[in-house]
């Protein structure tokens, strides 16, 4: 009797290291929890190394947007390269449509905005690149605002003015030629100071 109740408190005494309250002492390893990846943007659609061709026309004729919308910052240039403007002109009727009536730059900002980037029935790719094309327009806003400011007639002024307006034309021109040539070979274009901006909207 003496020795099952010693051997009963021994073998309740020695397994209190291995009780829950043991285990308050011992430092517990942090949660962690998993986080999305981010996928990359790719020119990739239904499995294929490329875009589809209606993605590709899609995503190419967004860049006329913010080139149709800041075709005033040519007059410079375009008058004094001639050639260029040879160049430009069969998109001289669809630039007279865009801007006949005021508001139709902020109309298409909001097609584009709620019919094509926020909507899943289209791809990413081209999703991305309407968004790159509203962020592009978007930045006009910045050379507008200097130009309303400061309208010099003559002087340094002026020939800062130009410089300004010749710049503007030139990075939309390049934009242009690159975004829907890119988009058109099914490649995916990134274009400066806005590709980030417009890859934070789509994703």
């Amino acid at each position: 009797m003496a020795m099952a109740m010693a051997t009963l408190l021994t073998s309740s005494l020695t397994p209190l290291k291995h009780s829950p309250l043991s285990n308050l002492s011992k430092p517990r390893r942090p949660i962690s929890t998993p986080t999305k990846s981010r996928r990359p943007i790719s020119s990739q659609s239904n499995g294929s190394d490329s875009a589809d061709p209606p993605d590709r026309i899609i995503s190419a004729v967004c860049y006329f947007y913010p080139f149709f919308d800041g075709i005033q910052y040519g007059k410079y240039v375009l008058t004094q390269f001639p050639p260029l403007q040879s160049l430009l002109r069969p998109l001289f009727p669809a630039i007279g449509v865009f801007k006949s009536f005021p508001f139709n730059g902020f109309l298409v900002f909001l097609t584009l905005y709620f019919v094509v980037v926020r909507n899943p029935n289209f791809s990413k790719y081209v999703r991305f690149n309407t968004m790159q094309a509203i962020v592009l327009d978007v930045l006009l806003i910045f050379p507008d605002l200097l130009e309303r400011s400061f309208n010099p007639r003559d002087g340094f002024g002026l020939d800062l003015v130009m410089s300004l307006d010749s710049t503007v034309f030139l990075f939309l021109l390049v934009c242009l030629v690159y975004g829907s040539g890119s988009c058109l070979a099914g490649q995916l274009p990134r274009l400066p100071i806005v590709a980030e901006a417009a890859e934070r909207q789509v994703l």
